[in-house]
């Protein structure tokens, strides 16, 4: 099992940026895909990005390609998601979310359902 906490949401203006970060409980190096999603109101859950540590494999929505980056430092158990060129479309509650045991990400890194654990979000607002 392993706890997700999100922090770092908040209000900026369009073009701005924001840093998130997800502490979990425990490692997230090895046979672990990370993935953020984020969720609009009155829209489903899209997967944004997500990052198999232990090969340094990434993987981003096109609608975030060249502006969101994701890493995350194994001695602190810490996933990141720098969101730069943001935009109002960005709006949206954050999650992260883990998939233990995972072989890969590439398969499907994008389903919210392949990831059983999640954080409780954080809201990200970006104003026009």
């Amino acid at each position: 099992q392993v706890q997700l906490v999100e922090s770092g949401g908040g209000s900026v203006q369009a073009g701005g940026s924001l840093r998130l970060s997800c502490a979990a409980s425990r490692y997230i190096y090895s046979g672990v895909c990370m993935g953020w999603f984020r969720q609009a109101p009155g829209k489903e859950r899209e997967g944004v990005a997500a990052i198999y540590p232990g090969a340094g494999s990434t993987y981003y929505a096109d609608s975030v390609k060249g502006r969101f980056t994701i890493s995350q430092d194994n001695a602190k158990n810490t996933l990141y998601l720098q969101m730069n060129s943001l935009k109002p479309e960005d709006t949206a509650m954050y999650y992260c979310a883990a998939d233990l045991g995972a072989l890969s990400c590439a398969r499907n890194w994008y389903v919210a359902s392949r990831f059983v654990y999640r954080g409780q979000g954080t809201q990200v607002t970006v104003s026009s």
